[in-house]
């Protein structure tokens, strides 16, 4: 018999994560870890992470497994919070309202802009000397 299990991908500037959703006691599995464990004791990470689950008062009714990968601590979190967000919606779709209204489903869009020729960055120019 199969495990019931509901997908999700989220994705936030270069990080991907892969959410797996099973019915279970509330715990975060994070690339083979804890999540505590790869994140480090942040507060605002956990914040993060955990809030479509506070959303749709489900942190206690399912088991998450992620693999997560690209991109830095933040990135990464804001992109398990995506995903968490559309697997919650595959488990469950009367949750669309909530997690919309809490803008969870969009995907945010912003991204490091290129470094351009002729410059020093993407906006900074070279120093100009007029002599």
């Amino acid at each position: 018999m199969a495990i019931e299990q509901y997908y999700g991908t989220g994705r936030r500037k270069t990080s991907t994560a892969r959410v797996f959703l099973r019915p279970g006691k509330g715990r975060l599995i994070v690339n083979k870890e804890p999540w505590n464990k790869h994140f480090g004791e942040r507060p605002l990470i956990e914040q993060v992470i955990k809030q479509p689950l506070k959303e749709t008062h489900t942190l206690t009714k399912y088991d998450i497994l992620v693999t997560v990968k690209g991109g830095g601590p933040i990135g990464q979190a804001g992109a398990i919070r995506h995903g968490i967000a559309r697997a919650l919606l595959q488990a469950n779709p009367a949750y669309r309202f909530a997690l919309k209204k809490a803008g969870l489903l969009t995907r945010d869009p912003r991204m490091k802009e290129r470094k351009k020729y002729g410059q020093k960055g993407a906006r900074k120019r070279f120093q100009y000397s007029k002599r």
